[in-house]
């Protein structure tokens, strides 16, 4: 069933599943392999054929085209590039490392560990400052359920269409287009159920005509479930988004779920209820007490931390004070490093957010920071050997990810250049990565002290070669699956207009 925990929408390449990975195992090996023994001679490639470099490792714009020219439901686009420039970058510093030590001992995990262990230290203090009474009898709670609007269930069905990732304005009118034509074939009288098996994009509920069952509000994600609730039965909506996808959502029957069915899961809701407006009282009162203010140009230094949270900076520039107040603040160096844990959707929120949207990011951390600071006061900071057992499980963790991904024990032969080894097993990891063989690893942080200390650019002019190169390559081919579907949805649409 289609729900929050849908794979659908991630922005990673791991979720893509290519039509087919025909050959060109070795062809990725060679120009690898290439690319280093030029670089051993002292004959490295002009700029103008790189993607990015790092060190002596080079990534050349031949590689990134063989490895995306097929991946057609990823957008050829610069951001796509980039971001798979950016992992190579990650993966080639993490096998260079291998190569070296085995057992990352040269690694500081201490930072990743201290972020986990702040979260529980959080926990801790709310459990030991918040003491509320959240008992509440049969009657109270009958009569509160029936002060507030009912528990309402509707069963709806959909047709969703997904996007490529990074989709054009084009693409995205071209997909909100045809949704609306298929609405209008829908209120003329046409089958939802019909429509639904011959055009949605959803797996879990095409084949069922669209039919999703029966949900209630916090179970799927916020804006499509505002719109399902907001329709009354037989009501199709407009076109609306979600981070799968677009939808079109038809509501088949409203129901008012009985107190006597819900009030255990009632009774927890409202107790949940309770112990939040307490802690939010508590974080009221510190927020309160510190007068936390945001600097001045701070909205927009975190807007372009976001967008390249890898960026090298000065000492003096990560040092500077984004919020401040008395006793305390979030500096650019805290912000960089939130960002190198952050997920990627995280990171583009922030960076496509409102000033009010990255205002209350920042606010946040300044919250967190209050927390952190109260729980150890209240003497909840973990021991040493407490960290220390964490560090080595968190190493331990990393080498697993390294042995998945095929960059821990190198297939180096006797004689042979470490960095050829290392240039064959971050291709073959990204290949994996692109067919869905293995996971995509984000290195966050550990990423990030790797690039410490290194000489390495992601090149403008390699990576707009790769666009227009793949570009180039796909117009000879013939539609992919999704712009099939976006076209024969387009045309019906046409169709019926005329």
């Amino acid at each position: 069933r289609w729900r929050l925990d849908s794979n659908q929408g991630r922005r990673d390449v791991v979720d893509v599943r290519p039509e087919y990975m025909k050959g060109g195992r070795w062809k990725r090996v060679t120009l690898a392999a290439v690319a280093v023994v030029a670089a051993g001679c002292g004959t490295e490639a002009s700029e103008a054929d790189l993607v990015a470099r790092v060190d002596e490792h080079q990534f050349t714009v031949a590689q990134a085209v063989e490895l995306l020219v097929n991946e057609e439901r990823l957008a050829a686009n610069a951001d796509i590039v980039t971001s798979l420039a950016e992992l190579w970058m990650d993966y080639t510093l993490l096998a260079a490392e291998a190569s070296r030590d085995t057992m990352f001992s040269d690694i500081d995990l201490e930072p990743l560990v201290m972020q986990q262990l702040a979260q529980v230290m959080v926990f801790q203090l709310r459990d030991s400052v918040i003491q509320i009474d959240t008992f509440i009898t049969e009657s109270e709670l009958r009569t509160q359920y029936a002060s507030e609007a009912p528990e309402v269930e509707v069963r709806a069905r959909h047709i969703m269409l997904t996007l490529p990732v990074q989709a054009t304005t084009t693409q995205r009118d071209s997909a909100v287009a045809g949704l609306r034509g298929l609405r209008e074939r829908i209120v003329a009288g046409e089958s939802f159920e019909t429509l639904a098996r011959q055009f949605s994009q959803d797996p879990g509920s095409a084949a069922a005509g669209g039919d999703l069952g029966f949900f209630k509000r916090g179970e799927l994600v916020a804006p499509f479930e505002e719109a399902a609730l907001a329709l009354e039965p037989g009501e199709v909506s407009d076109v609306v988004a979600t981070p799968m996808g677009l939808h079109l959502i038809r509501v088949d029957e409203r129901r008012v779920r009985d107190f006597d069915d819900i009030a255990a899961e009632y009774r927890l809701q409202v107790q949940a209820r309770m112990v939040a407006e307490a802690e939010g009282d508590f974080i009221e009162a510190l927020e309160e007490r510190a007068d936390q203010q945001v600097t001045e140009g701070a909205i927009q230094v975190v807007r372009e931390l976001a967008t390249n949270p890898g960026s090298s900076l000065a000492r003096r520039a990560r040092r500077r004070a984004l919020l401040e107040w008395d006793g305390g603040a979030i500096s650019v160096a805290d912000v960089q490093q939130v960002f190198q844990l952050e997920s990627e959707e995280i990171r583009f929120a922030v960076a496509e957010g409102t000033d009010e949207e990255v205002e209350a990011f920042l606010t946040g951390l300044g919250r967190r920071d209050l927390l952190i600071r109260e729980a150890r006061a209240a003497g909840l900071q973990p021991g040493r050997d407490s960290i220390n057992v964490l560090v080595g499980n968190a190493t331990a963790q990393l080498r697993d990810a390294a042995r998945m991904l095929g960059l821990l024990d190198l297939d180096q032969a006797p004689g042979e250049d470490a960095r050829l080894a290392v240039a064959r097993a971050v291709d073959q990891a990204l290949v994996d990565n692109l067919t869905g063989a293995t996971q995509v690893v984000p290195l966050g942080l550990v990423g990030f002290q790797l690039r410490e200390g290194t000489s390495r650019a992601v090149l403008g002019g390699g990576v707009g070669q790769v666009v227009l190169d793949v570009a180039q390559i796909r117009a000879t081919r013939g539609l992919s699956p999704v712009e099939q579907t976006l076209d024969s949805i387009v045309a019906a649409a046409d169709t019926v207009a005329r």
